[in-house]
């Protein structure tokens, strides 16, 4: 029916175009008119519209896997399994006092720097990168758009988008 080709071209997109006819529903219920129906289509497309931003944002964190490597989410912390023993490692998001996006030798990577000064490097393209974002969410004042932002652009080679308030130590 949909040639394969065009389907794995339109995989990522599929949360986005869905929360995109969701607010295209809401759009048609307030049409609709009255007291009821005009609230309730404002309500759907308000919520769907913020869900196809959000979706559209948490792409960015999506890609193709290509360096080695897992990234994990388990009760609160990220654990990057790497084949390299010494890239490999865990950090607490309770612990987490920085987040930065590097470019070494041609690739992205995040940096993830704990409150005690150890860092976690974890490539952008490494499998399992999704769940970041979700992870970086739930971390107070942490702008998403502009972490979509320096994913899609080509930016200065560190840039650092999150920092937790309170904590001064630069290294």
């Amino acid at each position: 029916m949909i040639r394969p080709e065009l389907a794995e071209k339109l995989r990522p997109w599929t949360e986005t175009l869905s929360a995109l006819v969701v607010t295209a529903f809401g759009i048609w219920v307030i049409s609709r008119g009255g007291w009821i129906y005009g609230p309730i289509g404002t309500l759907i497309g308000t919520v769907s519209a913020v869900w196809a931003l959000d979706a559209r944002r948490r792409m960015r964190f999506r890609s193709h896997a290509t360096a080695p490597g897992l990234v994990e989410l388990d009760e609160g912390a990220i654990r990057y399994l790497s084949p390299d023993r010494l890239l490999g490692g865990e950090i607490a998001l309770r612990d987490l006092s920085e987040i930065r996006l590097m470019r070494l030798n041609g690739r992205l990577y995040w940096r993830l720097k704990s409150l005690d000064g150890q860092a976690l490097l974890i490539p952008v393209d490494a499998s399992g990168t999704e769940l970041l974002a979700s992870a970086f969410a739930a971390l107070p004042d942490f702008d998403l758009g502009r972490v979509s932002a320096a994913l899609a652009t080509e930016g200065p080679a560190i840039q650092t988008l999150w920092r937790r308030q309170g904590h001064t130590r630069l290294t």
